[in-house]
């Protein structure tokens, strides 16, 4: 029981964090998401992926919808966050002394660590 609630607070901090950053790109739009997706010379259409990634995972995530397979896209939505923003400064340290990464790579991690454990108990497809 105990490891099931566990699970369900991973899932919940996960999804709601990362889904403020969704509600974020809804109210204020992605211009800045399509500037560093044009600037990797991909296609431009590629930045509305951000919406899947940053408002409809999240939301499986938290219901507990398929949150495996929507963990490991969030993760290489991840993945593609950290290559876009912080391309030429994945290694480098912020005024505060983390790594200016710190939270693509959480959130990269969290999403591998729901897709390890599963949604648990608590979830629309508990297994």
């Amino acid at each position: 029981m105990m490891n099931d609630i566990a699970k369900l607070i991973l899932r919940l901090t996960l999804g709601i964090m990362m889904l403020f950053h969704g509600l974020d790109k809804i109210i204020n739009g992605i211009k800045g998401v399509k500037h560093l997706v044009v600037n990797a010379g991909l296609p431009e259409f590629f930045a509305y992926g951000v919406y899947v990634g940053e408002v409809v995972l999240p939301l499986l995530i938290i219901i507990g919808l398929y949150a495996r397979v929507a963990s490991v896209i969030l993760a290489f939505n991840m993945i593609m966050a950290i290559f876009l923003a912080y391309h030429s400064s994945i290694f480098e340290l912020g005024k505060h002394g983390a790594p200016v990464i710190e939270l693509p790579f959480l959130y990269f991690i969290i999403s591998v660590v729901v897709f390890l454990l599963g949604s648990g108990k608590y979830a629309v497809n508990s297994k």
